[in-house]
């Protein structure tokens, strides 16, 4: 059953992606489906690009197994929209084309910034790519009983991924998100709706029952994070890191106006919003029915726990509705994870064609058709990287795979995003440093940190760490170090490159106050100054 509802969503998102590839003629209907999705549209899309394998498998287990250190990750999630709706959103449509760097550009001026703003997007990229893959290998192992492997269901979920973001570009991106929205949000409130039934329309009854479950600090902190420099790391990490994901910042090109993107986020919200406060239901309601052994046993990391749920709401292991429900929530987390990565895909493979392959190695003088072709050789390269990563990382809890992603993010693109808003004095050489250090110094603590290093005892044969030997570094989310080391290193690279200063630099600064807050000059997604 699970096969064929899969198929089913499949099948309709591969109609969908065949449907656009007749409006993909050009490289700006791949990149951003010519600007023409309404905000409305759009806001939806945003939802099912952002509510990911993370937030519905990843976070649903870390409540399941953490209690409130786990729910911190959908507060987090949730409260990120704020910074992307009041300073990133309006702006970043005025300015840019298709990509993040075609902001930076336009007010510094440098070729270099194009290349550098482009590898920290594919960083990302890959980063939070790698989660989506992860949560694949997982679903596909449970649902085949465990005939299909994570190390073969990973590259199936490529293949498809590939095929996606090939053939229908972005048009064809934003409607396989906007399918898997819906599908997403009917599914949670289903089963927000029938756990309340279970505990008598009560919230504070669920909560009763996973405290007598598991006793009173489930439901306090300190459960997953004894040491508290290590929440506010992590929440650091997701607050900030959204305004700097290439995946999401990139829907704000496919609007017509800077008024549809925020419109857009508004949405998006909305949709966000209430989907976060069910993961509450959810992965305490997986505690109490489904219990912390049996959600560990089916998967280490806590991913299976929202499918678990399903079948046990539906009439348990064995009965007709509980393996009904079991295949329908696996089926939509599969369309959440392959609608999320084709957004990443997409992503990716835009700012290698358009900022390197066009901007840098080109010199802005590829063809339209010479750029198209392009885009899609790299968005084959950029699913083959994936697959390769997720194989790697099989074992990992998806959602704390993402809380990397937005802690990179946060280290490098959104320093020098603020920076190029919002610093007269703000120069190139200040964009490379705090991009190049930012993913630098947030790397480098992730490889020495307890994700990476540890002891494992002789018995384990799950999640192993890379490296048996004691962690350098305490936390497991680098963001409250890797963040403001990224914009101090900004701040440095602009004062020392301020001998360097160019006059047009300064005069860049004033036409991109003026345009980005009026969207003065802006025709579609085509800026007049490129």
């Amino acid at each position: 059953m699970t096969f064929l509802l899969s198929a089913l969503i499949v099948a309709l998102t591969l109609a969908v992606t065949f449907w656009a590839s007749r409006r993909n003629t050009s490289a700006s209907d791949f990149y951003v489906a010519g600007g023409r999705i309404s905000a409305g549209q759009n806001g939806v899309a945003i939802a099912g690009d952002y509510m990911s394998a993370a937030s519905f498998l990843g976070i649903t287990g870390l409540i399941a197994l953490n209690g409130y250190d786990g729910f911190m990750y959908s507060v987090g999630f949730f409260i990120a929209y704020l910074t992307v709706l009041f300073i990133v959103a309006e702006p970043l449509r005025n300015l840019g084309k298709y990509t993040l760097a075609d902001m930076l550009v336009y007010r510094l001026k440098d070729p270099r910034v194009r290349t550098y703003a482009a590898v920290s997007t594919i960083v990302v990229s890959a980063f939070y790519m790698i989660a989506q893959v992860v949560g694949a290998g997982s679903l596909i192992s449970l649902l085949s009983g465990g005939a299909l492997t994570p190390s073969v269901a990973i590259p199936l979920v490529g293949v498809l991924m590939i095929i996606y973001v090939v053939v229908g570009g972005m048009l064809a991106t934003t409607w396989v998100q906007i399918i898997k929205a819906v599908l997403l949000m009917f599914a949670t409130v289903l089963m927000t709706v029938l756990i309340l039934n279970r505990f008598g329309w009560s919230f504070s009854s669920l909560l009763g029952a996973a405290e007598r479950v598991n006793g009173a600090p489930f439901l306090g902190a300190g459960l997953k994070y004894t040491n508290p420099i290590d929440l506010i790391s992590l929440c650091l990490a997701l607050v900030l890191g959204t305004a700097g994901l290439p995946h999401i910042l990139v829907r704000f090109y496919t609007v017509p106006t800077a008024q549809d993107a925020r419109k857009s986020v508004v949405w998006a919200m909305v949709l966000i919003g209430a989907f976060y406060v069910m993961t509450a239901f959810m992965g305490n309601a997986a505690n109490v029915l489904v219990g912390r052994e049996a959600i560990a046993s089916a998967n280490a990391a806590g991913n299976m726990a929202a499918p678990l749920l399903a079948q046990e709401l539906f009439g348990g292991a064995g009965t007709l509705g509980g393996e009904f429900g079991l295949a329908f929530v696996t089926a939509v987390a599969f369309a959440t994870i392959l609608a999320v990565v084709a957004g990443l895909t997409i992503a990716a493979s835009t700012s290698f064609t358009h900022d390197i392959y066009k901007g840098v190695i080109r010199k802005g003088q590829a063809t339209e058709r010479e750029e198209f072709r392009v885009a899609r050789l790299a968005t084959v390269a950029v699913g083959v990287i994936a697959i390769l990563l997720g194989l790697a990382a099989q074992t990992q809890n998806v959602a704390f795979l993402v809380a990397l992603a937005f802690a990179i993010a946060a280290s490098s693109n959104l320093p020098v995003i603020l920076f190029t808003l919002f610093w007269r004095k703000f120069n190139a050489t200040g964009a490379i440093w705090g991009i190049v250090g930012g993913i630098l110094t947030c790397l480098a603590l992730i490889a020495v940190s307890p994700n990476i290093r540890g002891i494992d005892p002789p018995e384990k044969t799950t999640g192993r760490h890379l490296v048996q030997a004691a962690p350098l570094f305490p936390l497991e989310n680098p963001g409250i170090v890797s963040i403001p080391v990224g914009f101090a290193l900004a701040a440095i690279g602009t004062l020392l490159g301020a001998r360097r200063r160019r006059e047009e630099e300064h005069q860049a600064f004033e036409e991109m106050q003026f345009r980005a807050y009026t969207g003065a000059g802006v025709d579609g997604t085509v800026a007049a100054h490129d």
